[in-house]
């Protein structure tokens, strides 16, 4: 083989484990000397897994050579460091959390080990997955593996940058306003945020419960369609999950559009969008034409200016109600030199979450609060509702959605980090999926000041199979995804 195993695809590499050319020992041990060879750069990890992954690898070398063969069985694996994993720490990217092992698999991870599993280490992240850039970590910024000078986008950072950096062959990560696709969108490579209900959020560490999503973070979009065909299904230990059969997603990829009918909303291309971002986009849609499908200019969603407000008074109200069972009593880090409980209490919380959780709580709670529960809350419910009434107008005459993913390809390092707003205005265009619950891909779709673009599709809920159809189609008529970091 001329390239190292570490590039190969999840469907590369099952074709030449399944035949017997490699073993999951060799692709793993190929993977972890690329972890030790870029992590120095990038900070992509926050623990690796080094003597777990060559422990399942060989399990799966057992399970090859029964003929037991499922297409993710030995392929090496990183997983988001929210997502619980029984004895493996799960910190969040929070000192609340350091420390904290897990006695349970979240059901993602659970059926992941099932088909053979490697794991080869959590990733990083913004702490509780609050962030755009990947800079609110406790353990330190990731760096995009594109320029090192730059963020990878949030809060799925490690495991994007890790896809990219070819640090590993899959990841999973979290999206609850854009994390799984703003951060493949930055780093170039393919990530999908499904419908929510679609993946168990059981053994996901909440921030906010309505939005929150599972998702895998791929290489290319065969790739994506395998991960979900695993994780996907209804869960009983989660309430959320929804009784909806899960199809064959592999078998929804063929490479023309003859049919399909693409609506363009016009708001999502007005003013904040970068030039060259712009051209990329203007470019797949042309291409998305030539491949068959039916574009519609026309397509206007009026109430997407509303979405940052309405996200920014929902979501950190969620996450002032889950995150307050960080008392430094039951789990996690704890304060105990005080000269009260309440002293202790306050000064866990003090020490154990970071600037960016601490501010998120203190909108919620007074989202939240007496005094303005109907004016933020409750209102921003009801903007919640409208916008789900137009996303289910433009589905009437429209099979999928496509917009830019992010307003700018990656910024530098510490230059919106003390501009709040202006960071939370990095999840503009994906902000409205996630409340609308739709499922969403973000494919590479070229590139602007050196840096990648990523292109969105959404989807009616639960069609992850056209999202799917869609991103592939335009993938296999275009040269990015096979575009590799010079890291």
């Amino acid at each position: 083989m001329s390239e190292p195993l570490y590039a190969l695809t999840i469907h590369e590499a099952a074709e030449l484990l399944r035949r017997r050319e490699i073993t999951s020992l060799e692709l793993t041990e190929s993977v972890l000397h690329r972890i030790q060879e870029t992590e120095p750069h990038l900070n992509a990890f926050i623990t690796i897994t080094a003597d777990l992954a060559l422990a399942q690898a060989r399990q799966a070398d057992e399970r090859l050579e029964r003929g037991e063969a499922h297409p993710l069985t030995g392929v090496p694996a990183a997983i988001k460091d929210i997502i619980c994993t029984k004895g493996v720490r799960t910190t969040c990217g929070s000192h609340m959390l350091e420390n904290y092992i897990p006695p349970y698999d979240a059901t993602a991870i659970e059926r992941l080990r099932r088909v053979g599993m490697v794991m080869v280490g959590k990733t990083n992240m913004d702490e509780f997955a609050m962030g755009s850039s990947g800079e609110n970590s406790a353990f330190g910024p990731t760096h995009n593996p594109w320029d090192l000078e730059r963020v990878p986008g949030g809060s799925s950072s490690g495991s994007a940058a890790a896809v990219a950096a070819q640090q590993c062959i899959y990841s999973l990560g979290s999206d609850t306003g854009g994390s799984i696709r703003q951060p493949a969108a930055l780093c170039g490579v393919v990530g999908l945020k499904p419908t929510y209900g679609r993946v168990s959020r059981y053994g996901l560490v909440a921030f906010a419960s309505s939005l929150d999503q599972i998702g895998p973070i791929t290489k290319d979009v065969r790739d994506a369609a395998l991960v979900l065909g695993v994780i996907a299904g209804h869960d009983p230990l989660d309430s959320t999950s929804a009784p909806v059969a899960v199809p064959d997603y592999t078998a929804a990829l063929v490479p023309d559009l003859k049919g399909v009918r693409v609506g363009v909303p016009k708001e999502y291309l007005g003013e904040g969008l970068d030039k060259g971002s712009r051209e990329a986009v203007m470019a797949a849609i042309g291409v998305l034409q030539e491949l068959g499908a039916e574009i519609d200019w026309e397509v206007s969603l009026p109430t997407t200016p509303y979405a940052l407000a309405c996200y920014y008074i929902i979501a950190p109200s969620e996450a002032s109600a889950n995150l307050a069972r960080y008392d430094g009593v039951k789990y996690g880090f704890s304060y105990t030199e005080g000269a009260s409980m309440w002293e202790n209490m306050e000064k866990t919380r003090q020490y154990g979450f970071g600037m960016e959780v601490k501010r998120r709580i203190m909108l919620g709670a007074y989202a939240l609060s007496a005094g303005y529960y109907d004016a933020y809350y409750l209102k921003a419910l009801r903007v919640r509702t409208l916008i789900c009434r137009e996303f289910e107008a433009a589905f009437q005459s429209h099979d999928v959605l496509v917009t830019p993913v992010s307003p700018t390809p990656a910024f530098r390092l510490g230059e919106k980090v003390h501009d709040p707003l202006q960071m939370y205005l990095s999840d503009i265009f994906t902000i409205p999926i996630n409340i609308a619950g739709l499922p969403a891909i973000s494919v590479p779709c070229g590139f602007s000041q050196g840096l990648p673009v990523g292109l969105q599709i959404i989807g009616r809920p639960f069609e992850e199979a056209t999202v799917l159809r869609v991103a592939y189609a335009y993938e296999q008529a275009t040269p990015w995804h096979n575009r590799r970091p010079p890291l």
